[in-house]
């Protein structure tokens, strides 16, 4: 099962130049799963052309299935997150994130069930707050994104179907936010964690957010992994296991711009079904 996450960079930087670029690099990797932050919508006509959502554009072009957030007032969410599926897609749960009031922000967490065979599997994608200092926010956030998924998960850990989690989380492997969710530090749920894909089977520092990338040249941040695919522990093994994971949308496409100010992870998971024991 090829899985990818990617923030698009809603309508930033040359946004209108970057978005065949984006659709090239979808196609040229051929994602089962392809979970989407920063995904724009125009659902008042405010871009040209009136109504425009770009992932269904995304979907339409790649022939997959669609699912996205959407606003609490049931309107197309214009800065959310979408998962473009294979397989037909059936919505859990979506819930809005804490903010830094403490009252529901505007980034949110899309929960679905993949109808993959030969058993569904649930796919989260999360986008979380992004400063530097908001590591408590960002545990906070993660903490309700790992209560959606144990409401989905049966009682039993030994029946547990493989999660997928991915997103641009803003928060790097060592920090404190990441440890709890992959088990180097007390999880948020008891019994419930992740393997980091990239950590278990890339290659180098996997950087997705780099001054190499011209669309982040001027950052203020270092070179930073943000950005991740990860698989729910227990899992019935092998199903899940990480096989493979690289970076995309690390050069330029049409138009002669790189696709966003963050590269994708694309990560080979095992899709073969639980060995008998």
């Amino acid at each position: 099962m090829r899985v990818v996450t990617w923030n698009l960079w809603w309508r930033f930087g040359p946004w209108e130049q970057r978005q065949p670029a984006i659709a090239e690099e979808l196609a040229a990797v051929a994602p089962d799963l392809a979970l989407l932050q920063e995904v724009w919508a125009s659902p008042d006509g405010a871009l040209p052309g009136g109504t425009r959502d770009q992932a269904r554009i995304l979907a339409d072009a790649t022939g997959l299935h669609l699912a996205r957030t959407h606003a609490p007032d049931g309107s197309i969410d214009q800065f959310g997150n979408a998962i473009l599926s294979r397989w037909p897609l059936r919505v859990a749960e979506a819930i809005r994130l804490v903010g830094p009031d403490g009252r529901p922000s505007h980034r949110s967490a899309l929960a679905c069930w993949v109808d993959a065979p030969p058993e569904p599997w649930l796919v989260v994608v999360t986008h979380l707050a992004w400063r530097y200092d908001e590591s408590e926010l960002r545990q906070r956030q993660l903490a309700e994104v790992v209560d959606l998924i144990g409401r989905h998960l049966p009682a039993e850990p030994d029946r547990h179907p493989p999660v997928i989690l991915g997103g641009d989380l803003n928060a790097v492997p060592e920090s404190d936010e990441i440890r709890r969710l992959t088990g180097l530090a007390a999880p948020y749920r008891p019994g419930l964690v992740f393997t980091d894909c990239w950590a278990a089977v890339g290659d180098g520092p996997g950087h997705t957010w780099t001054r190499d990338n011209p669309n982040a040249a001027e950052a203020l941040w270092p070179r930073r992994r943000l950005d991740y695919v990860l698989v729910t522990w227990p899992r019935p093994k092998p199903t899940g296991n990480p096989q493979s994971a690289r970076l995309i949308g690390t050069s330029a496409g049409s138009g002669g711009v790189v696709p966003s100010d963050h590269y994708g992870v694309l990560v080979e998971l095992d899709d073969r079904p639980p060995a008998e024991s």
